[in-house]
């Protein structure tokens, strides 16, 4: 057969689709998929509650285009975060690492160089490497691989010599106006709308600046994009019209066990509590606020997805979804995070994989535990990658080609001591029991979460669960016994008096 050629003129157009062809990722040119690299969007917030997606069951909160990752991809309905707060939740997610190998145990300053870390490993992967929003490094323009971070650290803008990305962007846009101007602090519980106009909110800000990345990139290797909002943290901020939305919704009402009695009373008359009962009038106001910012995140999301589609890039990106960890939001008369509970330990996670990558359906719900430290695996996986150093999470896309992939039955989950001293702690969790030991003084706690997600009802006094609180207790032993005497003693979990806010596998 006569083959038969089309003229077409040469313009910059027709220019960049012949590079785009010769340097696309051999998947896009019809090439077998495991030789793949797509591109990758990480999306994160900070202090999303795991059940506060539509997508998990919540009928009163609007997420749809987090629930669209999702529906068009894998949801994870047991995900946790192992010691659920910022920096060590994020060093997690830096290293792939379990708290006791990573080694931060509590909340303290993250280490200046892991001898493995995320945007350094996807950098030696052959992708360009872009962080945008809340990255909490230390100090903060640390880069950790990055090729570039453009920054919002709003809630540590009270240091002199450090001035955000979106900070001076703001007084660039507005030098008259304060960005503090709606003056709820970082870590209380009062909810207010935003009082200046919303395009100044670090929420869109973020949004923005991802749009702006996807607009513009044209380089020819495949990118890494981190976008990790500030938000739903407190201050519950978001624009009045996010607020008008919740204003007569029917919220959730707090999960307050009989044993949350001991959290009735306030820590501190400051808003920036962790612990007192409040009401169901001041818990809803806040919930509001809350709930408007998830919103408000999922409203940029969407953004960020439409500007992906316009790139035609949706079916040559893997996108994944996550938080560093929940908040309390008045359950069991508790606020912010640090905690076991399901309200501050599970977070929601998703994946969407470009067409051809896996050969699976998609809106996949897995129910396996999985964490923080799966993150890392999942992306060198993607990237076809191997890691560096031996990694102690796996990669999420093992169990979305097969759900009954060999996986891990459970997973630990601690936090040194945070706002008291007794608020110090190990748990076990398979997504069904959670297991709780309260090193302070030694109580135990033990909850069915397929009959009681809520965790109103300790189980660790019924004589009817004394054969699971012993199982359950007998592999916390031999999780920790490893650590030494100060852990584990004649066979025996140990109180434990003092702070230990680091492991001996924390860098130096």
């Amino acid at each position: 057969m006569e083959k038969r050629y089309i003229l077409v003129p040469v313009t910059q157009q027709t220019r960049r689709a012949a590079l785009k062809s010769v340097l696309a990722p051999a998947f896009l040119q019809g090439q077998p998929r495991q030789s793949a690299r797509p591109n990758i969007l990480f999306i994160m917030d900070d202090q999303h509650r795991g059940d506060c997606t539509r997508a998990d069951g919540n009928k009163a909160i609007h997420t749809p285009n987090i629930d669209r990752i999702g529906n068009e991809g894998a949801r994870f309905s047991r995900a946790y975060s192992s010691t659920p707060t910022c920096t060590p939740a994020r060093t997690a997610l830096l290293t792939g690492l379990a708290p006791w190998n990573h080694g931060m145990l509590h909340m303290v300053g993250m280490a200046r160089k892991y001898p493995q870390m995320k945007p350094q490993a996807m950098r030696d992967a052959g992708y360009y490497t872009t962080g945008i929003g809340k990255m909490h490094y230390n100090p903060q323009r640390a880069l950790h691989g990055f090729h570039q971070t453009i920054l919002d650290e709003s809630g540590r803008a009270a240091n002199p010599e450090f001035r955000s990305d979106y900070r001076a962007w703001f007084y660039s846009q507005a030098p008259h106006l304060n960005p503090d101007a709606t003056g709820v602090g970082f870590n209380d519980y009062p909810a207010k709308a935003y009082v200046l106009p919303e395009n100044l909110h670090a929420t869109h800000w973020t949004g923005q600046a991802a749009v702006n990345f996807l607009n513009g990139y044209n380089r020819p290797e495949p990118f890494f994009l981190k976008v990790s909002f500030a938000r739903p943290h407190s201050p519950y901020d978001p624009p009045q019209r996010f607020m008008d939305q919740y204003k007569d919704a029917n919220l959730p009402k707090a999960n307050i066990g009989k044993w949350a009695q001991k959290f009735e009373k306030r820590n501190s008359d400051k808003d920036d509590i962790w612990c007192g009962a409040l009401g169901e009038q001041q818990i809803r106001a806040s919930r509001q606020g809350y709930y408007g910012s998830i919103s408000f995140i999922d409203e940029q999301i969407g953004r960020i997805l439409e500007a992906l589609e316009k790139r035609g890039w949706l079916e040559e990106t893997l996108i994944v979804f996550t938080s560093d960890h929940g908040d309390m939001t008045g359950d069991h008369n508790l606020w912010r995070k640090s905690y076991a509970y399901e309200s501050s330990a599970r977070i929601p996670m998703a994946l969407r994989w470009p067409k051809g990558m896996i050969a699976t359906n998609r809106g996949q719900v897995i129910d396996n535990p999985v964490e923080l430290r799966d993150i890392l695996p999942t992306f060198l996986d993607a990237a076809n990658t191997a890691p560096k150093n031996k990694l102690d999470g796996a990669s999420l896309l093992t169990l979305a080609r097969n759900k009954n992939a060999q996986w891990r039955d459970a997973i630990d989950l601690e936090h040194g001591v945070c706002y008291s001293i007794e608020n110090n702690w190990n748990a076990f969790t398979d997504g069904k029991t959670k297991y709780i030991y309260h090193a302070y003084h030694g109580q135990e706690q033990l909850f069915d979460l397929s009959k009681d997600p809520g965790e109103t009802n300790d189980l660790a006094a019924d004589k009817n669960a004394e054969p699971t609180l012993r199982r359950w207790r007998q592999r916390m032993t031999s999780h920790l016994e490893v650590r030494g005497e100060k852990w584990v003693k004649g066979g025996r979990l140990q109180t434990r008096k003092e702070a230990i806010p680091r492991s001996p596998n924390f860098p130096v």
